[in-house]
């Protein structure tokens, strides 16, 4: 036996799959039976039908073959519907209509067995059409005990979703913000956030009272430095460094002239302290060529 078939069998299986959970085990028994049944009935009826054919109408040997296929057929049909009948959790009223009319298509079937071929389709007394009124009779009785039952099942069926649904919509509860909330620090407690890829570090920190320092006067400005943002920008760019990907690069906004200029700016003005020095040591040689040379570098 396999893990996925029930200990009560294939039929029992099929039986929950397709119509529900059943009541009486008798029920699945009778019913597959007289469905199944039915089918076989049916299938026998045909094959001896198809053997009547190959002999010369109303023959012996054709009427042998074909009078069992006809009878079979008209059995076939009302205990393939009355197996329907009691697979299905109809009420009783219902089965008792199934098996009058099952009672009364056998009936049928007796008169036809007598009057065929003799009596049958224009022969003799022909009581066909006494036989086929009996016939329909007992045959409508099942139609309509079977389109109930079906229409029953259908119903009971449609209360049970109903009923389910109606039980799930009860018991759902309304979250509210606190409710939301409070799942929220639930989940967090034990996370540990870092930003920028900075681990998380453990600090040793001092805690005093406030008696121990009412006598203690304390400058709040010492050794204090205050940071203003410059923007959302600066932020970003603050955080990217502290991750370690990205360096901060500094870009001179002055010119190769502007270098330039101020180059020869710190050249005269080192001439120029030279000068004067030359200047208070009395050589009068000196201070003329400095002053050659600051023509020529002009």
């Amino acid at each position: 036996m396999s893990a996925e078939q029930s200990p009560d069998g294939f039929l029992f299986d099929l039986y929950r799959r397709y119509i529900g959970e059943p009541e009486d085990r008798t029920d699945v028994y009778v019913g597959f039976g007289l469905f199944l049944g039915g089918i076989g009935l049916a299938s026998i009826a045909l094959l001896l039908f198809l053997w009547s054919s190959t002999f010369e109408a109303r023959s012996a040997a054709h009427i042998t073959w074909a009078e069992p296929a006809y009878g079979i057929v008209m059995i076939a049909l009302p205990l393939l519907m009355l197996g329907i009948v009691v697979l299905l959790p109809s009420e009783r009223r219902v089965l008792y209509t199934s098996v009058a009319g099952v009672v009364i298509t056998l009936v049928a079937v007796g008169g036809f067995l007598y009057a065929y071929p003799d009596d049958w389709n224009g022969y003799g007394a022909d009581y066909t059409a006494q036989v086929v009124a009996i016939y329909a009779i007992g045959l409508a009785g099942l139609t309509a005990s079977t389109g109930a039952a079906l229409i029953a099942h259908y119903l009971d069926m449609a209360r049970r979703v109903e009923a389910v649904e109606t039980d799930d919509e009860d018991g759902e509860d309304e979250l509210t913000d606190a409710d939301v909330r409070g799942d929220i620090d639930e989940a967090m407690e034990d996370v540990e956030l870092s930003w920028g890829g900075v681990q998380k570090t453990e600090h040793k920190r001092l805690s005093f009272s406030e008696d121990e320092l009412d006598e203690v006067s304390i400058d709040a400005d010492a050794g204090t430095k205050t940071t203003r943002s410059t923007g959302v920008d600066a932020q970003v760019a603050g955080l990217k460094g502290l991750k370690g990907g990205e360096t901060k690069t500094t870009t001179s906004q002055s010119t190769v002239d502007d270098q330039t200029a101020k180059l020869r700016e710190l050249r005269e003005q080192q001439r120029a302290e030279e000068m004067a020095t030359a200047d208070d040591d009395g050589s009068p040689l000196s201070g003329l060529l400095d002053r050659l040379r600051q023509l020529l570098a002009r």
